[in-house]
């Protein structure tokens, strides 16, 4: 609790009394004291005492005049009683120590010291988005320029703050709260040094909170106040608030500030929610279903990352994805997540390959292009148009599995020199442990045909192809791995004549796999 005693000039008819609390409500008293011309002749106190104080504790009595219990600034004006009266003005807080500003001024009119606020004080929405949020106010009649050595600058401004919490009464509570939260993120600081991350919207308070660098003026008492960092700090009656988070609620306060003066006036806040995110379309993967995607190499754009869902058959609800790109040199994130959890994220290049889906009911596919050469960073914009390419995915229920399909230990062809004869060629390839079916196909290639790139494109699918490049269809197991290789020989081959083979692993879970291209030549002469 505080008192503080004043007088009035023996002219002043007047007064006005202004209180402003800072963080915490107050409870606030104006008393008076009329007291005589003299002391009495006769005290009842010790000798000890001083004359003041025999005056002061002589007759007389205390009239209280006005009370406020609250938070927000108040003004009693009233007027002066005998000239020998003394003002008390006593402060008291029951929540916590705070700090409290109290001003005076005798006479009629306004006193000059604070700003004046418009008849309707609101802060008004123009417009919301996803990161910014633009907000308009009435002007205050304050806010005039003064020629000085200042030049032609304000010495009344507007100042906007913007928080998570709540709006404020006053400069004083916002800045205590701003410094709070301040200390709140430094002591988070200290205590994530060992490599935690610091979340992004305490870092964007933190750095809202981080004081402007100020110009010099000599005379503004604005400078012996911790700025509170204004989003904006002008003479405009609208500001944009920028690098918001999306979907996120924010409170905004307007404050005039006298910086002459060092007081402030605070319009009524408003809060704003800002757009969330436009989420991507998901498309979802049917059982079984082979899916190409084109994607650019603008991961920013819609192009550039694309989601997929796929819920697995069976109590087993374990899956098995086959991705494999087809044009273009670039890489794919394929990311699985499940109930907004990452259960695995790996990059796939121009190789087929094979996802295993476990841990979930369902399943989102994230497939997020990659700069040619990189881990790590998006294609840039400049790039995205050559960075262009598509793959193909499929997605398939694993009834009764544990794990993915076995690859061959090598994907390509061989063929026997001495084995090659006018009419036929003998070809072999390794297989697997399983029990798979393998097809083969041929396609002539013309004597005219000036075509040096004679391989068959790595996602050209057998279904695909004419029934009449078909040439035989074989199931092969070898449970030994070393031992997994198997021939065939393909006869009724004019002689002199080029042919690429292609073989195909078909498998019942995921896209076939084909063997790399073998392009071989029957004999002219036998």
């Amino acid at each position: 609790m505080a008192r503080l005693f004043f007088t009035l000039t023996k002219r002043a008819d007047l007064m006005f009394v202004t209180v402003s609390p800072c963080a915490v409500p107050i409870e606030w008293s104006l008393a008076v004291r009329t007291l005589k011309d003299k002391p009495p002749k006769k005290p009842h106190w010790s000798s000890k005492k001083s004359m003041p104080e025999l005056w002061w504790r002589g007759s007389g009595r205390d009239v209280r005049i006005y009370t406020y219990t609250g938070n927000a600034v108040d003004t009693y004006t009233g007027p002066a009683y005998a000239p020998a009266s003394i003002y008390i003005l006593r402060l008291k807080s029951n929540e916590q120590d705070t700090q409290v500003s109290a001003y005076l001024h005798e006479g009629p009119g306004p006193s000059g010291a604070f700003p004046e606020l418009p008849s309707d004080p609101r802060v008004n929405t123009l417009g919301v988005g996803m990161t910014s949020v633009t907000l308009s106010w009435p002007p205050s009649s304050s806010v005039v320029f003064k020629n000085g050595h200042d030049g032609n600058r304000p010495y009344q401004e507007y100042c906007v703050l913007v928080n998570h919490k709540h709006n404020y009464r006053s400069l004083c509570a916002a800045r205590d709260g701003i410094r709070n939260e301040r200390q709140n993120v430094q002591k988070r600081e200290r205590r994530e040094k060992h490599g935690e991350a610091i979340p992004l919207a305490a870092l964007k308070d933190w750095w809202w909170q981080q004081p402007d660098a100020l110009e010099d003026h000599d005379s503004s008492l604005w400078d012996n106040f911790e700025d509170p960092g204004c989003v904006c700090r002008d003479v405009e009656s609208v500001c944009t608030v920028s690098d918001l988070l999306p979907d996120t609620q924010y409170y905004f306060d307007v404050f005039v500030v006298d910086r002459v003066n060092g007081t402030s006036a605070a319009y009524t806040g408003t809060f704003a929610r800002t757009h969330e995110e436009a989420r991507p379309a998901v498309t979802s993967l049917r059982e079984g279903q082979v899916k190409w995607v084109t994607l650019s190499g603008d991961a920013s754009s819609q192009q550039g990352k694309q989601l997929f869902r796929f819920k697995p058959r069976g109590w087993q609800q374990n899956g098995l994805l086959t991705l494999h790109t087809c044009i273009g040199t670039s890489k794919v994130k394929v990311t699985i997540s499940s109930k907004g959890r990452v259960l695995s994220s790996e990059e796939v290049g121009h190789q087929l390959a094979q996802i295993w889906l476990h841990g979930g009911p369902s399943y989102l596919i994230q497939l997020q292009a990659l700069v040619p050469g990189s881990s790590s960073s998006s294609v840039s914009k400049t790039d995205s148009s050559k960075s262009k390419f598509s793959l193909k995915m499929q997605a398939s229920s694993a009834y009764h599995r544990r794990d993915v399909p076995v690859f061959p230990a090598t994907l390509q062809i061989k063929s026997f020199n001495k084995l090659r004869t006018c009419n036929s060629v003998t070809i072999a390839w390794m297989g697997t442990e399983e029990r798979s079916l393998y097809c083969v196909y041929r396609r002539q290639i013309p004597l005219d045909s000036k075509d040096k790139n004679s391989s068959t494109g790595r996602c050209t699918d057998p279904e695909s192809r004419p029934a009449k490049e078909r040439v035989l269809c074989k199931y092969f197991q070898e449970l030994n791995p070393r031992r997994a290789v198997t021939t065939a020989v393909i006869g009724g081959l004019d002689p002199g004549v080029a042919h690429v083979f292609d073989v195909y692993l078909m498998r019942r879970w995921g896209l076939p796999i084909k063997y790399h291209s073998k392009m071989v030549r029957t004999r002219s002469k036998c």
